[in-house]
Parts: structure tokens; sequence; C-alpha cells
């Protein structure tokens, strides 16, 4: 059965498309997959199950990715086509089946509002598949032995990333000796062209505990490295998704995003959030979310490290019922 799947050129949003993909690749056994997406985001797909291609769709003027997808696609017959980003391409190509999404409810997760338009219950969950090499890396890169605290200083807007100074304090507060991770290694993640960014969180974390992947590994590996981790805490961004969709247990920070839409997926992800809604963030004069001005001000350190440590009392709790009695 031949298979194409349309999604998403942003990262976090082709994560929470993943669990889409794997369930189509599990009801159908004999699936042939061909993904289309963004290139930051293909390399999420190449190892998962049934995946036999993957096609990055650089944006070009005048929509020519869509051109040139049809190109590609067009040679095919289709047994089903799924396509999450709402283009006329499904209807241009020749197949038996066609699902375009149009969004219905706008107060649900973005998890929920895909598999409530193909009837899926329950949602599946987002599910990333590191190949045997970026596990073999992660292994090296964060070794065996002692908690491991991942942190996502950084995001794609300036808007949406906390103070480097509220994440250093924070990481200090959690490994420190009375911490809920005293003593664990930090291991600090995002693009090589965010580092100047994450400065101050690098600094702050002292030589012998510090992993820094910034920039140093791709996001197959960097998915591996987090399911190592015990715990993640960071801005809403493509990494706190993939965070969550190996495992992880996640606190995302929110501000001048829909949490409602975003939040991290699980019973392991909580959002915390400063004292103004999105809506509020998003009605102050001059409001640019891809501007030089951070809207995340209003989040306090004690708020974060609170939820970090509600979140191990539960991820703990779970892991002792479901351990064989002695």
């Amino acid at each position: 059965m031949n298979i194409l799947f349309i999604t998403s050129t942003r990262i976090g949003d082709a994560v929470l498309s993943s669990g889409l993909l794997d369930h189509l690749g599990k009801i159908h056994s004999d699936a042939r997959i061909t993904v289309a997406c963004g290139p930051l985001a293909a390399p999420l797909f190449r190892e998962a199950p049934g995946v036999v291609q993957v096609i990055a769709l650089e944006k070009r003027r005048f929509a020519g990715h869509w051109i040139g997808l049809w190109r590609q696609a067009v040679t095919q017959s289709w047994d089903l086509v799924v396509d999450l980003r709402s283009s006329v391409i499904a209807w241009l190509l020749a197949a038996k089946n066609r699902q375009v999404f149009r969004k219905a409810d706008d107060n649900t997760h973005r998890v929920v509002q895909l598999a409530e338009w193909l009837g899926i219950n329950p949602p599946p969950s987002p599910i990333i598949y590191p190949g045997t090499d970026q596990q073999r890396q992660a292994e090296d890169l964060i070794p065996t032995g002692g908690a491991v605290l991942a942190v996502g200083p950084t995001a794609n807007w300036i808007g949406k990333q906390w103070p480097a100074e509220r994440f250093a304090d924070t990481i200090r507060q959690l490994v420190g000796p009375e911490g809920a991770l005293a003593g664990a290694r930090v291991a600090v993640f995002g693009a090589g062209s965010e580092r100047p960014l994450a400065l101050d969180v690098l600094k702050a974390v002292p030589d012998d505990r510090l992993i820094d992947l910034i920039g140093e590994v791709d996001i197959l590996t960097a998915g591996a490295c987090l399911a190592r981790c015990t715990l993640y805490f960071g801005n809403d961004s493509g990494l706190m998704h993939l965070a969550g969709a190996m495992g992880t247990p996640v606190v995302g920070l929110f501000g001048p995003s829909r949490d409602q839409h975003y939040a991290p997926w699980g019973k392991t992800g909580v959002v915390v959030r400063g004292p103004r809604s999105y809506d509020q963030i998003a009605a102050m004069p001059g409001f640019d979310l891809s501007g030089k001005i951070g809207y995340m001000d209003g989040l306090e350190v004690t708020q974060v490290v609170e939820a970090v440590n509600a979140l191990m009392r539960g991820t703990q709790s779970d892991r002792l019922s479901t351990e064989e009695p002695l």
C-alpha cells in the first residue's frame, strides 16, 4: 500500500504529527510510506517504520515547492494521500483515497485535532525513531549513570525565550545539594547558530557536569540523547516536543504561544506560564513575536522549580508503582 504523508515545515508540528504517521504504519502493515515535509523536519522520519522515502520541501517562490513535490509524486499511483498542510496537491495526484486536513475545534491540542480529523480515538502519541547509529552516539555522549537534566534555553523567536539568567538560576537550584536533581549532569540542547543566546546558561554549569550539545548533534541524535535524560525543561520549541516524543518528562515554558494547542503531550508533560495568558500578551501594544522583545519576563524561577519538583515526585511515584515487589 503506497501512502503519501504530507506534514509540517516546523520541527514541533512535525513531531506532533508523528503519532499519526506511526498509526498509519501500524494499521497498514504492508505500507510503503513517502513523507513530504520541510528540510529541518525531514530527518525525523527517516527511521520511522514503513517509511521508504522522505522528500524535503525547500520553500520556493510562487509555490515552487509544491510543483516540485507534484513532479516527484505524480508518476506514482497512491492508495492514500494524507495532507496535513491543506494544500491542493492531494487533488492533483492519482489516489484511491485522499484526506486533506481541515481544522475544526480551535480549542483543542494539535494532537487531538489530527486524531479527531481522521476519527482516531484515543489520539496516537507522538513518537520518533532514532536509528542504531544515533542511539550509539547518544550512549557515548550521555553515558549511563546518574540523573541528567536536559535544558532547552533557546527558541526560534526571541519573544518565546525565557531570560538566560533565569535558566541559569533554575539549573543551580535543581542540581544543587537541596535540589530535586541534586548532583545531576546537565545536557544543554540547541542549534549551533543559537550558541550566543545560551552562553550564560553554559557558564552556569560546572565543567564536570556539563554536556554541551549545542550544534553538536543532528536532530535524530538529539532525540536519542533526550531519551537518556531524566527530565527536560525549556521554552516552547521543537526540542520540547521532541523530548516528549522520546518519553522524557517535560516542563514547557510558555508565554506568547497557545499552550492549549502546543502543550507538551502526555501525562508527564507540564505547562508553566507567567501571570498573562497568550491573548493578554498578544493584545499588548506593538506585539511582534518575531521581533527583539521578549514576552517571558513574567515567569518566575520559583514557578519553574516548583513545577519540576512536582513532576519529579509524580514520575518517581509512577516508576515505583511499576517495579516488581521485593
